[in-house]
């Protein structure tokens, strides 16, 4: 069914609900990314001299869509005050450290992903969160194109 708008408040109130899901999927997107990336840190080494506590796995944070202004935001962060388990380092600082590739501040030879541009650039410099984003609001009947 057509829906008449007739002006430009019309326009964004017939709009946020798609705008609201996009984001959502895009939110998610980057979340389960992150995961992964965070799940491969955890691969990439076993420590021997340490039991882990699993903090930092658990540290991925994905808040919901919600209409700020005139725009529909989301976000996915790492919980840096989650992790405070350990010892003479912040969350902050093994976040950090995850994202140079090192555990604890040691570089240990593996291939370590540097947990967060990794899902920068996994999502959104080669244009993933991009072509999705097109890929939704085609499917949801408008003409897009880049």
């Amino acid at each position: 069914m057509a829906r008449h708008i007739s002006n430009m408040n019309e326009l964004e109130k017939a709009l946020q609900p798609v705008m609201k899901a996009m984001i959502g999927e895009l939110a998610e997107r980057v979340y389960e990314t992150l995961n992964y990336f965070l799940q491969e840190y955890y691969n990439s080494y076993d420590p021997k001299s340490y039991r882990r506590q699993y903090d930092f796995l658990r540290s991925a944070v994905k808040v919901e869509p919600k209409v700020v202004g005139n725009k529909v935001v989301a976000s996915v962060y790492i919980d840096t005050d989650y992790m405070g388990n350990y010892y003479n380092a912040s969350g902050y600082q093994v976040a950090s450290w995850a994202n140079q590739g090192l555990h604890g501040g040691l570089d240990v030879g593996n291939n370590t992903p540097h947990v967060w541009n990794d899902t920068i650039d996994e999502t959104v410099n080669n244009g993933e969160l991009l072509k999705l984003a097109m890929n939704y609001l085609k499917s949801k009947g408008f003409s897009v194109r880049a």
